[in-house]
């Protein structure tokens, strides 16, 4: 039987003798290392980045603990940006040396979803940082399709670019002029861009629930309404749009007491997998409300690095911690266990 190691080594179609690097890779459920194998070469449409910046995500910690996604052994991270360090033969769109961040999904472009322009719902999807080797390491080969030129950001704030174009996403589904006052549940690091992305696509008033002190001085910062630290504090049918950032079933289901009669509810954040949520379906049904869901992102990418770059969302404040490689155990406790001073931890692998 092949050792973790040999696993990780044939994932990432290493070749013997080559230079090394340092990586981490999730070897099962909360089974991880950070291993020391050799640098991947790119493919003839592939570019292979150094990784400056890689940002921990809430699926990251699922991966790691088994819950959701992911291929075993997997390294992981799909919010990260970099240097291009090389290029594939078939390489046209980049220059060794360019700043680029990077767009972990990747579809086929024939099956059904793709052919229909859903591309997220891709039947032979795949995704860096989740079965593909990502950003938690050295060096990654991604494609070139992948790869957005981040030019002038920092490499911090170019990670951003994945989350933020979920949001955006996510965005497209509502109707801020007809629904101008919103409540954003939750300000972690997606609820605080979400907020910030309300305001630029026009609502009025964007207001945010949150509980955690330190949480709830950035949302004061952000939104433009009320904010609150307790579902008590909500009046009944006060609303237009509700947005869930959080997962968490009790604030998804209070939505519906919230909202207005033909109000718009998005539930953004994710779920425990098999989740049940109870909703009043006469109350629903009496209030005529459109609720909707949103995966991932469909091509919001180039978008939401224009916004970073004009300013019109702001990440400074969104990072807690910046830490290397071998922290990325640590980071995922720290995510799981620790809501009150942690936002988004950021992995540098150069530390």
């Amino acid at each position: 039987m092949k050792s973790g190691l040999d696993l990780v080594a044939q994932h990432l179609r290493l070749m013997p003798g080559k230079p090394h690097m340092n990586a981490i890779s999730i070897m099962g459920p909360m089974q991880i290392a950070l291993v020391h194998t050799p640098i991947p070469i790119p493919g003839d449409h592939e570019v292979l980045v150094k990784v400056k910046a890689s940002g921990i995500c809430g699926t990251d910690v699922h991966i790691a603990r088994g819950e959701y996604l992911g291929a075993y052994p997997i390294v992981p991270g799909h919010e990260f940006s970099g240097t291009i360090e090389s290029l594939g033969a078939k390489v046209t769109k980049f220059q060794v040396g360019d700043r680029v961040a990077i767009e972990p999904n990747v579809s086929c472009g024939h099956c059904q979803y793709c052919l229909n322009d859903i591309i997220n719902f891709c039947e032979n999807w795949s995704a860096v940082g989740v079965t593909r080797p990502g950003g938690m390491a050295e060096y990654v080969c991604v494609p070139e399709s992948a790869a957005f030129s981040s030019s002038d950001l920092a490499f911090e704030t170019a990670a951003f670019m994945e989350p933020l174009s979920c949001i955006l996403h996510g965005a497209t589904k509502l109707n801020f002029s007809k629904s101008p006052h919103v409540l954003i549940m939750g300000a972690g690091p997606i609820g605080l861009m979400f907020a910030q992305v309300c305001k630029f696509k026009g609502a009025q008033s964007v207001s945010i629930l949150e509980k955690q002190e330190t949480r709830l001085k950035l949302a004061e910062k952000v939104g433009t309404g009320e904010v609150f630290s307790d579902l008590s504090e909500l009046e009944d049918n006060y609303f237009d749009c509700i947005i869930d950032a959080t997962g968490a079933i009790a604030l998804m289901e209070s939505s519906i007491r919230t909202i207005k009669k033909g109000g718009e509810v998005l539930f953004f954040g994710v779920p425990e997998r098999g989740a049940t949520l109870k909703i009043d379906a006469f109350k629903f049904f009496e209030k005529g409300l459109s609720l909707y869901t949103s995966y991932t992102s469909v091509k919001n990418s180039q978008e939401a690095l224009d916004l970073l770059r004009s300013g019109a969302v702001n990440v400074s404040t969104l990072i807690s911690h910046s830490l290397p490689l071998r922290e990325f155990e640590r980071s995922i406790k720290m995510l799981s266990e620790d809501h009150s001073e942690t936002l988004k931890i950021m992995l540098n692998p150069e530390l």
